[in-house]
């Protein structure tokens, strides 16, 4: 593929690596696409150089402009940093701080608007009208969703044996890409996506349970608390995805404290999102040898606390 030979002297080849603690607890074995140690500390950064890499000479002068939850923006603003053009980048107000300063350090500046991704993004797309930047989309993309698909093609050629691949989802970005590529390399394999129960658009879309568009996303998911599918992810969804489950709150708060006590590894709730839906009481996925996307770890530490809260709780709320 075009992206994975272009990307492979820009982003890390994460670790594959099996965990037997996750091993005995499902009966199956399993491998974590550790994408919380990729450069900016999450897959993010592989689209967004992608897309950034793919544009004319023209282009580039006139900068860039994104809308993102976190990741997504440092990924585009250390991506145009190597390229040497501008980069302005649009954020919730209640994005960590943790991302905006990462993003900020990258060389971007940053504008933080709205409560959620949506408003962020609407923000952006004004500001691209008026200033003829190019847009990079976070998700709805297909040079984007092609540098995603890296993930699968790394996972696959360290451990062809895979038979089913966890993916967290927000706007499908991730999914779409790794969900193309894996069918290509193995048809058989087994693409199941996981959403946050507090932000659910795309499983909603799918199985008529709800809402398309959410008027209000408040997950601890923040990398993934989006309102509404992409317009260009969803079909690829439709056709590459065995099936989306969602998980809650307590779940995604549960995986992020194991992979921290047990594989002494920090995620961010995104990132976690993925295991807790192997974890989950509520789904059953049978596999023997199951890979699942650790999509990030750019986490404020001083929200751990709250995690740990969450987590014990006998019903899952949001502080």
């Amino acid at each position: 593929m075009d992206a994975h030979e272009k990307l492979q002297e820009v982003v890390h080849r994460t670790p594959l690596k099996t965990s037997e603690t996750f091993n005995q607890q499902t009966g199956q074995q399993v491998y974590l696409k550790m994408e919380n140690q990729q450069k900016t500390g999450a897959f993010k950064v592989r689209g967004a150089s992608y897309k950034v890499a793919s544009l004319t000479d023209e282009e580039a002068s006139c900068g860039v402009i994104a809308a993102s939850a976190g990741n997504h923006a440092q990924g585009v603003a250390l991506a145009a940093s190597k390229r040497g053009i501008r980069a302005k980048i649009f954020m919730p107000e209640a994005t960590p701080r943790a991302k905006v300063e990462a993003t900020q350090g990258y060389g971007a500046q940053v504008v933080l608007t709205g409560e959620s991704f949506q408003e962020a993004y609407q923000a952006a797309c004004l500001e691209q009208k008026l200033s003829g930047a190019t847009f990079v989309h976070p998700f709805d993309d297909y040079d984007v969703m092609a540098g995603q698909a890296t993930i699968a093609v790394e996972m696959l050629q360290e451990q062809p044996q895979l038979d089913t691949l966890i993916v967290p989802i927000g706007g499908g970005g991730l999914i779409s890409g790794v969900a193309f590529a894996a069918k290509q390399l193995n048809p058989d394999i087994q693409i199941i996506g996981v959403q946050s129960s507090k932000a659910p658009s795309t499983y909603n879309a799918l199985y008529k349970k709800g809402p398309e568009k959410l008027t209000s996303v408040a997950t601890i998911a923040d990398g993934i608390a989006v309102k509404e599918k992409g317009k260009l992810t969803f079909p690829c969804i439709q056709k590459y995805v065995d099936r989306v489950i969602t998980v809650d709150e307590k779940e995604i708060a549960q995986a992020m404290l194991l992979l921290l006590e047990r594989e002494k590894t920090l995620v961010e709730g995104a990132g976690a999102t993925a295991l807790a839906g192997l974890l989950s009481r509520n789904s059953v996925i049978e596999s023997k040898h199951c890979g699942v996307i650790v999509s990030g770890g750019n986490m404020d530490l001083t929200r751990i606390p709250m995690i740990q809260k969450l987590a014990n709780q006998k019903k899952a709320v949001i502080a």
